[in-house]
C-alpha cells in the first residue's frame, strides 16, 4: 500500500533528503484527501440511515 520512498526500484538517481520529504509529503496529502473522501461517504450514509429510521418511527 505504501510506496517505499527512496528505494532503487523507484528511480535510478539517488534521492536527497529534500526530494524524499517532498515526495513523502505529496503522498501523505493524497492519503489524507482519500480518507476525507471516504469519511464524507460514510457520514452521508449514516445521515441517510438515521433519516430513514426517523421516518419509520413517525409512520409506525
Amino acid at each position: 500500500m505504501f510506496p517505499f520512498f527512496g528505494m532503487p526500484c523507484w528511480g535510478t538517481e539517488p534521492m536527497n533528503q529534500r526530494s524524499y520529504q517532498e515526495r513523502k509529503l505529496r503522498f501523505m496529502k493524497w492519503v489524507r484527501d482519500d480518507l476525507e473522501t471516504r469519511l464524507a461517504g460514510v457520514n452521508a450514509t449514516i445521515a441517510t440511515l438515521e433519516r430513514q429510521l426517523g421516518n419509520e418511527e413517525t409512520t409506525v
